[in-house]
C-alpha cells in the first residue's frame, strides 16, 4: 500500500499537465489589488476544473490554497480596419491562499 502512495505522489510531483493548468499570471490594476487579501489571480482553459486548478497551484507554487474562485469571460465581436473579428472566451482563476503563504508572479515557475 506505501508503495502505490509513493508512487503516486511522484506522479503527482510537477507533472507536465500542471503547466497546461495554470498557463499565465494576470496581472492588472484589479488582480494586484486582491494581493493584498492573499489573491493571486491566473489565466486557465476553459476546461479546468477548481480541483485540478489547486492541485496545480499548490505543487507548482507549494503553497496552501484555501480556496479557488473561477471567472469565464465571453468573447466579444471586435472590429479592426473594418473588418469583423471574435474574440474568443477565456476562463480566469482567482486563487485565494492561506494566511502567510504568498506567490511572486513577478519570478519565474
Amino acid at each position: 500500500m506505501a508503495a502505490k502512495a509513493k508512487a503516486k505522489k511522484e506522479k503527482l510531483e510537477r507533472a507536465p499537465w500542471m503547466y497546461d493548468i495554470v498557463r499565465r499570471p494576470v496581472v492588472t490594476e484589479k488582480s494586484t489589488l486582491g494581493s493584498q487579501h492573499g489573491q493571486v489571480t491566473f489565466r486557465v482553459p476553459l476546461c479546468a476544473t477548481k480541483p485540478q486548478i489547486k492541485a496545480a497551484v499548490e505543487t507548482l507554487f507549494e503553497v496552501k490554497v484555501k480556496r479557488v474562485n473561477t471567472i469565464v469571460m465571453k468573447g466579444k465581436t471586435k472590429t479592426f480596419k473594418g473588418r469583423t473579428g471574435f474574440r474568443s472566451d477565456a476562463k480566469k482563476a482567482v486563487v485565494t491562499l492561506e494566511s502567510g503563504q504568498t506567490i511572486d508572479v513577478g519570478s519565474g515557475v
